[in-house]
């Protein structure tokens, strides 16, 4: 804008010094004024700068003093910890110098009672010649020969002693032994409270009302006919409300016709055919939960790594009894019991735990051989690859072999402990069971003879045989020649009935 007034004056007045003049006083006030803002903005940076520099300064000087305080009290903690050590020092020094004097003191004591054992020991030398001296003028020996006779006289004396008390020690350490042992195993039955186990031959199915009956039973009774030959179960339907009783000896069985059962009635399609698939589909699923309740015990009681067919094998003992005794609840108490008393005495507790599950292994083979079930057992157990420790534990729990382990006298303990409890088993349901498996055994050793169930308790004999080997007369001939057997080479009580049933079945497809 000055610029502009400038240019307008120049012009106006048009003169060339008087324009000179008035740009030359102009440019001076210019400069004046630039030279003045110049002076207010290096005023201004320099108190800027110096406030900074103060700030910077105070910062410094914060840090500076904070940096001496932590010196300060890094030294007085370095300084506490020196007082204490020097403290804890003093009183260190302060016991050794006890412990000096009083070793003094006792040294002191011992130098003491070693001079006056010196006086007696020269003492009972002399004493001792003296004594050999008057027994050789006595007995008329020689010095040597009194001497001798002496020491071993004094021989004898502490043989007599040592052997007193060597019986002693010997009488004690028995004593303490026993009282040990009994320990263990009382602690061993106190820490295992397992239920009695009762075994049955009866199971009860409930129905929801006693139409159900007559459809199980069918025209002319074909169903159950059909349903007892395919199961080997006796089923009894009689006056009981809702209620039909299934009688075998054999837990499988009897677990196989409930199922079945249970299948048909919740269907409602009861007929011969029908009975027949669903018996055999009931057998597979039976089969897999024996298989499940295998691996579940294993896994209860943390056993790993065992084989399949032993686990299945240990399935199939919930099913099977000993003197009664179920003999799945007999094994896992004798495991956990092997286990208490392992553990008691520091041996290895897996190890113990696997030799009682399968200690009676050998009472649930897939076939019935000759040999006793502590042997079968263990050429099981070495078939599928267990330990030498476990399979001599199997073999040997009834003394049939020699035990070379530590772990097979517990096995067998244990196993006397848990059969021995009040109530635990009974001998006759065994020889029962043993009677009806001997019938069924001596009518399935003919040939052409397909199954065999003994029912109503050992006092019927049902045999199934093959229509295209056995015809009709010598089905008649079998049957008596049975009887006869029965008669001449058993012991029962009563009479036992043999039915034979041969059937003709003709089975094509249309295809």
């Amino acid at each position: 804008m000055e610029e502009i007034v400038i240019g307008l004056l120049i012009g106006l007045i048009g003169g060339g010094v008087t324009a000179f003049v008035i740009q030359n006083v102009l440019l001076k006030k210019k400069k004046e004024q630039i030279v003045r803002e110049a002076e207010l903005e290096g005023e201004t940076i320099k108190k800027d700068k110096m406030l900074q520099a103060k700030e910077k300064f105070f910062k410094l000087k914060e840090e500076h003093e904070e940096s001496i305080k932590e010196k300060e009290r890094r030294a007085q903690s370095l300084e506490d910890k020196i007082k204490s050590k020097e403290k804890t020092l003093s009183q260190k020094i302060e016991e050794f110098a006890k412990k000096e004097k009083e070793t003094e003191k006792i040294q002191a004591d011992l130098e003491g009672k070693i001079q006056a054992l010196d006086i007696k020991g020269h003492e009972l030398e002399k004493m001792q010649q003296k004594r050999v001296l008057e027994l050789s003028k006595i007995s008329g020996m020689s010095e040597e020969e009194a001497k001798n006779h002496l020491m071993e006289a004094l021989k004898d004396e502490a043989r007599t002693n040592a052997m007193i008390h060597i019986k002693e020690i010997t009488e004690e350490a028995k004593l303490n032994a026993n009282l040990e042992a009994k320990k263990i195993v009382v602690q061993a039955i106190q820490r295992v409270a397992t239920e009695q186990a009762v075994e049955n031959a009866v199971s009860v199915f409930n129905i929801e009302s006693d139409e159900v009956k007559g459809r199980i039973i069918g025209r002319e009774g074909r169903n159950i006919r059909a349903l007892e030959a395919a199961t080997g179960v006796e089923i009894i339907v009689d006056d009981t409300p809702e209620a039909i009783m299934l009688s075998c000896f054999d837990p499988v069985r009897r677990e196989l016709a409930r199922l079945a059962l249970h299948q048909l009635v919740s269907d409602g399609r009861i007929h011969p055919a029908r009975i027949e698939e669903i018996v055999a589909k009931t057998k597979r699923q039976l089969d897999e939960e024996i298989a499940e309740t295998g691996r579940r015990t294993c896994i209860d009681l943390g056993i790993h790594g065992l084989h399949p067919e032993l686990t299945r094998m240990v399935g199939r003992m919930k099913y099977r009894s000993s003197y009664g005794q179920n003999l799945l609840q007999h094994s896992r108490e004798v495991a956990n019991l092997c286990a208490i008393m392992a553990a008691e005495l520091g041996l290895n507790v897996k190890l113990a735990k696997r030799a009682g599950l399968l200690h009676d292994i050998g009472k649930v083979p897939d076939e019935d051989p000759e040999l006793p079930h502590a042997i079968l057992g263990m050429k099981m157990a070495e078939k599928y690859g267990e330990k030498p420790e476990i399979c001599n534990a199997i073999g040997a729990h009834h003394d049939e072999i020699e035990m070379t382990t530590l772990i097979s006298p517990i096995v067998q303990v244990c196993d006397a402990i848990s059969g021995a409890r009040p109530g635990a088993r009974r001998e006759v349901v065994e020889a029962y069971i043993k009677r009806l498996k001997d019938l069924e055994a001596l009518a399935l050793s003919y040939e052409g003879v397909s199954s065999a169930f003994a029912i109503q308790a050992g006092r019927e004999l049902r045999i199934m045989v093959e229509s295209d080997k056995i015809t009709d007369l010598k089905a008649d001939e079998l049957s008596f020649t049975i009887s006869q057997r029965i008669q001449t080479e058993m012991t029962y009580p009563g009479q036992v009935k043999v039915t034979l049933i041969r059937e003709k079945r003709s089975i094509n497809y249309a295809k």
